[in-house]
């Protein structure tokens, strides 16, 4: 992938940051209130990384491939090569959870402790996902609390954001949508 770099790009629900190295995508960092704040979060605890116009091509399939995503393709992005060397062994395993979660469809925190063999784990699967620094790629959007409530979201907009890319997904109707059940 590179040397590394990153760059915002345009997505239909906002303006999104990548961040990549040489074992692949480091960071992707979904809309915050402005472009300055993105790059901001995206690059928060990171190596210093230049920003770069015309990225290697498997930076630009997956930035491609999170547009379609975000504009209501079904799209997993299994093609994308992330880095979790920075990342604990239990987020590797929760986020791979996550990954084989297909578009359109969800699972609670519950049920993916559940498969990691301890269901006492959801806390931990809720924390590790309000840590993923790799959304949509790792769709923690399409993670959910008990009762199928939405639960947190770190991405810009919270729990409205969650719910308004599981709409895009047609993971629920958008008229039933409502921000009055998004609460944390």
């Amino acid at each position: 992938m590179g040397e590394g770099g990153h760059l915002l790009f345009p997505t239909a629900i906002g303006t999104c940051g990548i961040a990549w190295g040489p074992g692949g995508v480091i960071a992707l960092q979904l809309p915050e209130a402005d472009a300055p704040r993105t790059r901001a979060r995206l690059l928060k605890g990171l190596p210093p990384l230049p920003e770069v116009a015309q990225p290697p091509a498997g930076v630009r399939a997956a930035i491609e491939g999170v547009q379609d995503l975000l504009t209501g393709m079904s799209r997993d992005l299994l093609e994308i090569t992330l880095d979790m060397a920075r990342l604990t062994p239990f987020q590797r395993q929760v986020y791979a959870i996550a990954r084989a979660i297909p578009p359109g469809q969800t699972r609670t925190y519950g049920e993916i402790a559940r498969e990691l063999g301890d269901v006492r784990l959801a806390r931990a699967v809720g924390q590790a996902m309000g840590h993923n620094p790799f959304a949509p790629i790792v769709p923690c959007h399409r993670v959910l609390a008990a009762g199928n409530r939405p639960g947190g979201f770190s991405g810009g907009g919270g729990a409205v954001t969650k719910m308004r890319m599981l709409a895009i997904e047609g993971a629920l109707e958008p008229d039933l949508f409502d921000p009055r059940f998004c609460a944390e």
